[in-house]
């Protein structure tokens, strides 16, 4: 991988804002997979609602680019490859679909994570370099991430986890009666 010269705050900007224009788009190549991947009529939903989410998102990055007077384009976003590919090896796993279900949420809230950390940069940088109406767009895609955060650990604390935890607690009473 090509490393970028570290010349100027808006260089680092406008890097960061196509390599998320990327992460975007290998996250919309993804989502109907790990939506199909889901046993749980609820997580399937979310997992579609997010991909809904991220096209209104991958908008909002093209509004972006309009506002600095720059064509979209992405670059090749690494991590998001490393981490979606991490993730698919849920989306193929044989096994007890509840506790697939919590891997598969695990594998999103890492998607989710990295998008936060990234957004919320973007919207730092956005502000210090005085691209204030930017810097409203990206501070509305990064309120979105955390609301999509928020509801996957929602749904895995109260629904998904629970029934992943009563799978092994069924199968150790089969084994020890």
């Amino acid at each position: 991988m090509k490393m970028q010269k570290l010349d100027s705050l808006e260089g680092l900007f406008i890097s960061q804002l196509k390599d998320m224009y990327n992460a975007e788009h290998q996250i919309a190549r993804t989502l109907p997979k790990m939506a199909d991947a889901a046993s749980s009529p609820r997580l399937r939903d979310a997992f579609l609602e997010h991909l809904d989410q991220t096209h209104w998102q991958l908008e909002q990055l093209e509004k972006v680019f309009d506002q600095l007077g720059l064509q979209p384009k992405g670059k090749k976003c690494e991590a998001m490859a490393g981490i979606i590919e991490e993730g698919s090896e849920f989306v193929d796993e044989d096994g007890d679909p509840d506790v697939k279900d919590a891997a598969l949420i695990c594998a999103a809230q890492k998607v989710e994570h990295y998008e936060m950390a990234t957004y919320g940069c973007l919207c730092t940088w956005a502000d210090l370099l005085g691209h204030q109406r930017v810097a409203d767009i990206l501070a509305d895609v990064l309120d979105q991430e955390k609301e999509t955060d928020m509801m996957l650990t929602d749904l895995a604390i109260h629904l998904i986890n629970p029934q992943a935890v009563e799978v092994e607690v069924f199968e150790e009473e089969e084994i020890y009666g």
